[in-house]
């Protein structure tokens, strides 16, 4: 504003009152000098320090070249001009920082909190601690991360994880344990700062302080997400570094070929050689990348997918194939008992017991269902009390019951052992396995009790997804497991994937993604990010799913699904490849831009002019990065069938 000001006040001053240029006219444009190249100065000091030679630093040489020649009003358009595309690309580049920011209003900036046995008192967020119960009124959002210990109600959870309908809440059935599952406790009972609570009361145990929620933390993320340069600016970043001081030696031969070759007295050689040199400023191509990527990046975010990076977001776009982690990805990670074979010479009721008090001790996602399928299953009188509970990687866990050793655990415990099941096992075994269940062996002491079945459904969604992701032309789609080959062989007929490994575990998943990125690079993978965090982490890519209730998955993934929405992926898939595109678009403007301007300063065009169409043209670019903020708006979903997570019933 400043700089627009002084430079019109210098023209008036020269041209509309005639005065000679010592005098006003000078002095405003000594003004616009200072108002326009204030900022530009100091970014190209600070760039130069660092052996980075920028446009900024091109623009400073270019006005001060104009001002040796004594075409100041020439210097001061150009960096009036050159402040005012800076100011008009930060407004633009706003509304997508905009939709960034917005998130980090979402949260209240007051609670009411329970302590103890006091009423409720409102108290700052930024006092809020682990542990306090807080007192969530209907149609106000919720100030932290926890879990629900009373009341119903629906919470739209669309600002944090993007999902269009409102989740129903229900209070956790044990507190105590709920304390230690955090991560792995259902959507139902899991509450997030910043959602919105419907016409219910709740009352939720905070698990995270304010600095420490999952909104905080998709907000830090989101921020910081263009530090992770994507491979075009790496390469832009690179290009300039070479390109600047290439434009240098072009302007000195300029001024020399036109002095010596041409005989064009000095001052008109050197105020062509200014205007090659702002001709070729790379303007628009310095802002292409970082414009599209932080639109992109915002878009996504609004869509609940968080993209760390301009890195993962351009990759994704080039992935040949994806792999799939089969539990809680491609299926529910819900799995419900199907079948309770005892042991010729043991009981039901001794099986369920002795099932139920080992699981009760675990937090992992069989015993959860064995717990709830079976646990209502032993009277109390026969209920038993297992300890020293420790897990055997890829196998199972052991315990203890009185004196006598626990194991529960697929076959692979006892082959280790060399332990023989016995005969009627063994043929329900095989006929479990081939029905695709996962199978848990009971032995306690000395002998076998029987053999547990269950199974977990696969998504009604998952094969929608994965034709959508074909006709985004991903080629290959690979799901790896840790249950046996049969189970992983029927879950991946159904869901309709190429190839289907079993029996890996967790290094095994790491060393199947190293052959296939090998083989199909670059490679996606798609997980909870949790017990496939080093597999996913091996991927060019690492895509998790439900990160807002993990918070390693969201620290250990290149993008975050923050629902537990397998949907999301084509419309990340698709979002990546039009950022690519409109990268490219930008790319290819830009450079042309500098042609066509270089061509039509040895034709006679002005520096003034020269300036307006780079300025112009950067707005362009920018103007179509943000194309990218109205990205499939209303269709993250399209073409892809819901269904809600299967109803688990204690067997009879």
């Amino acid at each position: 504003m400043a700089a627009g000001i002084t430079y019109a006040s210098g023209m008036i001053a020269e041209y509309a009152l005639g005065l000679p240029m010592i005098g006003w006219p000078l002095a405003f444009f000594l003004a616009t000098y200072f108002f326009g190249g204030y900022f530009t100065i100091r970014t190209a000091i600070s760039s130069t320090l660092r052996g980075k030679f920028e446009v900024d630093f091109l623009m400073l040489v270019a006005a001060l070249g104009a001002a040796l020649i004594g075409q100041w009003g020439e210097g001061a358009v150009l960096l009036f001009l050159f402040s005012l595309g800076h100011a008009l690309e930060e407004y633009a580049l706003s509304r997508a920082s905009k939709s960034i920011e917005a998130l980090a209003e979402l949260a209240p900036r007051t609670a009411l909190v329970r302590r103890g046995d006091n009423e409720p008192g409102e108290v700052p967020v930024e006092e809020i601690i682990v542990g306090d119960i807080v007192v969530v009124r209907p149609n106000s959002r919720i100030p932290s991360d926890g879990f629900v210990v009373s009341g119903l109600s629906a919470v739209d959870q669309a600002a944090v994880t993007g999902e269009s309908i409102p989740v129903e809440k229900e209070p956790v059935a044990d507190p105590g344990r709920a304390r230690l599952t955090v991560d792995t406790l259902p959507a139902a009972n899991r509450a997030f700062a910043g959602t919105v609570n419907g016409s219910g009361v709740l009352e939720i145990e905070v698990t995270a302080t304010a600095a420490d929620s999952t909104l905080s933390k998709v907000v830090d993320l989101v921020r910081t997400a263009d530090q992770a340069a994507s491979p075009t600016q790496q390469f832009i970043d690179r290009f300039q570094r070479w390109y600047v001081p290439v434009v240098i030696l072009g302007v000195a031969v300029t001024l020399l070929v036109s002095m010596y070759v041409f005989g064009q007295p000095f001052a008109d050689a050197f105020y062509l050689a200014m205007t090659v040199l702002v001709a070729a400023s790379p303007c628009a191509l310095a802002i292409a990348t970082p414009a599209a990527v932080l639109a992109g990046v915002a878009r996504a975010a609004r869509a609940g997918v968080l993209v760390k990076g301009g890195a993962p977001l351009e990759t994704l776009g080039r992935v040949k194939a994806m792999a799939f982690d089969k539990t809680g990805t491609l299926t529910w990670g819900a799995p419900r008992v199907t079948s309770v074979i005892p042991a010729d010479d043991a009981t039901e009721a001794d099986l369920l017991a002795t099932l139920v008090a080992v699981e009760s001790l675990s937090d992992h996602p069989l015993a959860s269902a064995i717990v709830r399928d079976l646990g209502d299953r032993v009277p109390t009188s026969q209920r038993l009390e297992a300890t020293d509970l420790h897990a055997v990687v890829g196998r199972g866990v052991r315990a203890s019951i009185g004196d006598q050793s626990i194991e529960v655990g697929n076959l692979r415990m006892f082959d280790e052992q060399q332990i023989t099941l016995p005969a009627n096992l063994q043929q329900a075994y095989a006929q479990a396995l081939d029905s695709g269940q996962t199978l848990m062996i009971v032995r306690r002491g000395d002998r076998f009790l029987g053999l547990v079945g269950v199974m977990d459904a696969s998504r009604a969604e998952s094969a929608h997804v994965l034709r959508a992701l074909r006709e985004t032309n991903v080629g290959q789609f690979i799901m790896i497991s840790g249950d046996n080959q049969r189970v992983a062989d029927a879950v991946g007929r159904d869901v309709g994937v190429d190839t289907a490994i079993g029996d890996l575990l967790p290094e095994d998943k790491v060393e199947q993604i190293t052959r296939l990125s090998e083989r199909y690079r670059p490679i996606a993978m798609v997980g909870d990010g949790v017990n496939d965090a080093p597999a996913m982490a091996r991927a060019n890519v690492g895509i998790s799913m439900g990160a807002a209730g993990s918070t390693v998955a969201l620290e250990t993934c290149d993008i975050a699904l923050m629902s537990d929405d397998l949907g999301r992926v084509p419309f990340a898939v698709r979002l990546s490849r039009a950022t690519s595109q409109i990268i490219r678009q930008n790319l290819i403007a830009s450079l042309a831009i500098v042609v066509i301007l270089i061509a039509a300063t040895f034709l006679g065009l002005n520096i003034g002019a020269v300036v307006l169409v780079h300025e112009g043209s950067t707005l362009i670019v920018v103007a179509n990065a943000l194309r990218l903020l109205n990205f499939d708006k209303g269709k993250e979903h399209a073409g892809i069938e819901h269904e809600d997570k299967p109803v688990h019933l204690s067997e009879g």
